[in-house]
């Protein structure tokens, strides 16, 4: 006679930790402020790296520990990541110009090399921001500290999982032309989902099931 009850009681605390459209809609608002907020701290351009690095461990915080961290901790990291990451926004941004200026070139035919020359550079640059991704989540579990060695986790984690890469690549390019297409209040906004995205993609894990034979 008690079976039932108890059924009843153990079941209560699954119920309790379903998530419904509240949740949903409070993670939505807290990634587009947090786009806003990585949007500011990046504006003087070479605070770029920092302000990454900072919003990433933030992202990698709500996901592994369940909530968002304070102001001061994401003032602390954001101020500890300036020194060494000056240097990562420069080659960055460097990067991303010289691909973007190629790229144009190509598109608009003042450089020779035709489509092909196009599909090859634009495949590059998706590796390369593939890459770029991987290494700003690899950052983020740091507590936005060590560009270096995430950089290192981020080539092992390429190596070693193509998926993954291509995956992390894939969101950049969606991300870079949603940039586009979207108007430039909203870009904020998607930069955070788009970290958001980057981790989720980083924390998949490969099937290793097997059929039966």
């Amino acid at each position: 006679m008690t079976a039932a009850p108890l059924a009843q009681e153990e079941a209560e605390p699954t119920r309790r930790d379903w998530r419904d459209w509240r949740d949903t809609l409070r993670d939505a608002t807290d990634l587009a402020l947090l786009g806003f907020a990585l949007t500011l701290a990046a504006l003087p351009v070479l605070t770029l790296a920092p302000a990454l690095a900072t919003a990433s461990a933030a992202v990698h915080d709500r996901l592994a520990l369940g909530g968002w961290p304070d102001l001061r901790t994401t003032l602390a990291r954001f101020g500890r990541a300036v020194p060494a990451g000056l240097a990562a926004s420069a080659v960055g941004v460097a990067v991303a110009v010289a691909l973007g200026v190629d790229l144009v070139a190509l598109a608009t035919g003042r450089v020779p090399g035709g489509g092909v020359a196009l599909a090859g550079t634009a495949v590059v640059t998706a590796a390369l921001a593939g890459y770029a991704g991987l290494t700003v989540v690899a950052i983020g579990r740091t507590g936005g500290r060590g560009w270096r060695g995430a950089a290192r986790v981020a080539a092992r984690t390429g190596l070693a999982r193509p998926g993954t890469w291509a995956a992390a690549g894939g969101v950049c390019a969606v991300a870079a032309l949603l940039g586009i297409l979207v108007t430039p209040v909203a870009v904020p906004i998607l930069a955070g989902y788009a970290l958001a995205a980057l981790h989720a993609v980083a924390a998949r894990r490969p099937s290793t099931r097997t059929e039966a034979p």
